[in-house]
């Protein structure tokens, strides 16, 4: 075993080990007198090739200009080299088949009288350099490395540490030599779940099993570092010699705090990323900071806002101590004493007393840190919104530089997201109040139909929408009904749909059929989209908000019970005979407004007295878990079984369609039940266009209202009907009717085939006529002319005599 080949498993011999070296004996005269295997094998020379020959022959002659290597470094400049025995020599040697070897040399004298006077022992100068940095390598681990080292026995005892174990313990390692893990960290555990309990359990596994376990973390305190705690990156592994004996383990530990601590703080920014300012709700984004930063930051953080905040107002620049703030937030719930402002709970006016932390942050609009309370400023656009408290219980778990900066950043990122929330809360208010002044305030009661509506804005989220509806009275007692939905959410929005809504309310009172009227809008809105907007560049393309919203109009005649509807792209309506069958009439849809090339198309449907009319927006039956198809499938369920008022049946329609009360886009629902108009109650005579008619209509409509007990309303009126059959038979053609309704107010209408529009005029002294209008416009409440496809009709509206 003398070349150590024989021996398996790891060789801790060094290259010039006489037992493993190429060995060779020389005499007093350096002749050759002995000659290893090993020597063989490194030269080639047998050793009856080389016995009794002189030494220079395989090695060469010390030049004089040759340095020994104990004299001489690795590098440039003089010193030894490290790990190199001492008296070590660099030199060629020439191999049997005639090449040279550069190796190392040492050479021992032996003692005694004999014939064998040295030995020389080489080694090629490889192995010895691999020699030497393993041996650099295990000083350095032994010495210098930061990764902590210790070889425990079979009985777990400590028999070995390197320099950085030593310090760790802050001990002489004669001082705790012997001593088990668990003794050295008591109060240690590993952090990683699934985890072994203890230290020895962890190399009871690796004794038994000789299976190595890797990276785990383990916390505790070290004994140099008392009161603050460590984690380690852990690694086991057990340790047998070459026969395969076990003597013990080994440990190495890598003091990780700084790494764990600085990746703790990352992901702390990442999850605060994720999950603050995920609605635009000042105090819910709040809340997320606490949910962030507890436990993992802080045991307590608590928000408090300028109240002026949760109102969506603007916040003046720099901070002020005499701000008013209120408790938004806290997490948990605060454990303070019973004066201490901080145990008021969320939401709550919060006051501190002069002096205070939070008085002193709010007065420099910096933050303020002190002892384990660390309280910063939410500043925004140079304002200072509010405050974050954070607070730790233990005395001694102080604010660090880095975990000050940590929460600066979390302050910042909580204060643009709260004043994104402020700024979305000011303009929904203001969108829902000028969206309030635009919808009905009410509406009147009316003689054609019943009705009840219900509009839901849209969610916190979304914003205010441009949905809207109206019921418009008409003359002849008739109704328009209007359902529209503009573009888009917000105060641009709620504007647009006012500025609609007001254009389909002005054109209804010209009496224009639904086709005409959504023709007129749509023209206006082209006609304004065609139009720069103020403040537009050059080189910006024209555009207009309502381009693209849609509109449904409809008119119900309770004379006749016949209903006219076109619509603009919107949805078409909900039709509930008495019997409960429902329908979606085939409304041709026509463009939404705006877009034109297709003309509007009007259809006229007789409904049954006490039919339902529902007319809604596609907030209402469409969501993200259900198409449009789905959505008025379940309306039709639902209208189908018109139990109850109509407010119920409203109330039942929301609740099904929208069982959270919220939607992702306005919703407007009205609901119409028709009536008809007694018999009783409408009389019309037709009357030739002749003169002789204008007598003959004046005692009709005097007999007719004499039936109705209008006796104050007769002389009125007849010369109402003088008028309009007189005006009738001179500029347009038979012939001509006559119609006297009595309702919330009588009605008089004359139709006639012209299509020529009577208007007022201001007639001079000597004028024979032209009067007649300005009469009929001096005795009635209202007056007007609608269109019809054989002619037009002359309308007046009479109070009756109780109402004034």
């Amino acid at each position: 075993m003398s070349d150590g080949n024989a021996t398996k498993g790891p060789d801790f011999r060094g290259p010039l080990d006489v037992t493993r070296a190429a060995t060779a004996v020389l005499d007093a005269q350096d002749t050759v007198v002995g000659w290893s295997r090993a020597a063989e094998e490194l030269l080639g020379y047998t050793q009856d090739e080389i016995i009794g020959r002189p030494l220079d022959t395989f090695l060469s002659p010390r030049h004089p200009a040759e340095v020994p290597a104990a004299e001489s470094g690795p590098g440039p400049g003089p010193g030894p080299r490290p790990g190199t025995p001492s008296g070590t020599e660099i030199r060629v040697a020439r191999h049997r088949d005639g090449r040279s070897l550069m190796v190392a040399t040492a050479v021992c004298t032996l003692p005694g009288g004999g014939p064998a006077a040295r030995v020389l022992v080489a080694t090629e100068l490889e192995q010895l350099r691999l020699w030497e940095s393993r041996l650099a390598l295990l000083q350095g681990l032994a010495t210098q490395s930061p990764v902590g080292l210790g070889i425990y026995d079979t009985e777990l005892r400590l028999t070995w540490c390197n320099a950085a174990y030593e310090r760790e313990i802050g001990l002489p390692f004669a001082e705790f030599r012997g001593l088990r893990a668990d003794e050295l960290y008591s109060e240690g555990r590993f952090i990683t779940e699934g985890d072994p309990h203890t230290l020895d359990e962890v190399m009871h596994h690796v004794l038994d099993t000789g299976e190595p376990i890797l990276d785990l973390h383990f916390r505790g305190q070290p004994p140099s570092d008392p009161g603050q705690e460590h984690l380690w990156s852990c690694s086991y592994y057990r340790l047998q010699d070459a026969d395969g004996h076990v003597f013990g383990v080994c440990e190495d530990a890598f003091d990780i705090s700084d790494r764990y601590e600085a990746q703790q703080r990352l992901a702390l920014l990442v999850e605060a990323g994720r999950s603050i300012g995920t609605v635009l709700d000042v105090v819910r984004t709040a809340e997320e900071v606490t949910e962030v930063a507890v436990p993992e930051f802080a045991d307590t953080v608590t928000v408090d806002l300028a109240a002026g905040v949760l109102e969506g107002e603007e916040q003046g620049p720099g901070g002020s101590a005499a701000t008013a703030l209120v408790r938004v937030a806290a997490r948990p719930e605060p454990t303070f004493g019973p004066d201490d402002p901080a145990r008021k709970k969320p939401p709550a006016p919060v006051e501190y007393p002069p002096g205070s932390l939070q008085v002193r942050s709010l007065s420099s609009g910096g933050l303020v840190l002190e002892d384990n309370t660390l309280v910063v400023p939410l500043r925004a656009g140079g304002s200072v919104l509010g405050l974050v408290t954070f607070a730790r219980q233990s005395p001694s778990a102080a604010f660090d530089r880095g975990e000050v900066a940590l929460a600066d950043e979390l302050a910042a990122r909580t204060a643009v997201s709260i004043d994104n929330a402020r700024r979305f809360t000011r303009e929904r208010r203001a969108s829902l109040a000028l969206q309030r002044q635009l919808l009905p305030q009410h509406l009147p009661q009316q003689s054609a139909v019943d009705l009840a509506y219900r509009y839901l804005p849209t969610d916190d989220v979304t914003g205010v929408g441009g949905d809207w509806f109206d019921v418009i009275a008409l003359s002849g007692s008739r109704v328009g009904l209007v359902v529209g939905d503009v573009v888009g959410h917000g105060l641009q929005a709620a504007a647009t749909m006012g500025r609609l809504r007001t254009t389909v309310r002005a054109l209804a009172q010209l009496d224009l059929t639904p086709d005409e009227l959504l023709t007129r809008v749509d023209d206006l809105v082209g006609q304004s989209a065609d139009e720069p907007s103020a403040g537009a560049g050059a080189q910006d393309p024209p555009h207009d908000d309502a381009t693209g919203a849609t509109c449904l109009y409809a008119v119900y005649d309770p004379v006749t019970r016949r209903c006219t509807m076109a619509r603009a792209g919107h949805l078409p309506p909900a039709i509930v005979e008495p019997g409960g069958s429902v329908s979606f009439p085939a409304l041709p849809a026509g463009p939404p407004l705006g877009l034109g090339g297709l003309p509007f198309e009007s259809i006229d449907i007789e409904l049954p007295v006490g039919s339902l009319l529902a007319l809604f927006t596609d907030g209402l039956i469409e969501s993200r878990d259900r198409d449009i198809d789905q959505g008025l499938d379940a309306l039709g369920r639902v209208l189908g079984e018109p139990r109850g008022s109509l407010d119920e049946l409203c109330d039942r329609a929301l609740s099904e369609l929208l069982p959270g009360g919220t939607t992702a886009d306005d919703t407007a629902l009205l609901l119409v039940r028709t009536r008809e108009l007694e018999p009783g109650k409408v009389v019309d005579w037709e009357l030739p266009a002749e003169a002789v008619a204008v007598g003959h209509a004046r005692g009709l409509a005097a007999e007719q209202l004499q039936a109705w007990g209008l006796d104050e309303l007769v002389f009125s009126t007849e010369l109402v009907v003088s008028e309009l059959v007189t005006n009738a038979i001179r500029h347009a053609e038979g012939p001509l009717h006559l119609r006297l309704i009595l309702d919330r107010s009588l009605l008089c209408e004359v139709a006639d085939t012209g299509h020529t529009s009577p208007h007022l005029r201001h007639s001079a002294e000597d004028d024979e006529g032209g009067r007649g209008l300005f009469i009929v416009a001096q005795l009635v409440h209202r007056w007007g002319t609608r269109y019809t496809p054989s002619g037009k009709t002359i309308w007046t509206e009479q109070p009756f005599p109780s109402d004034g």
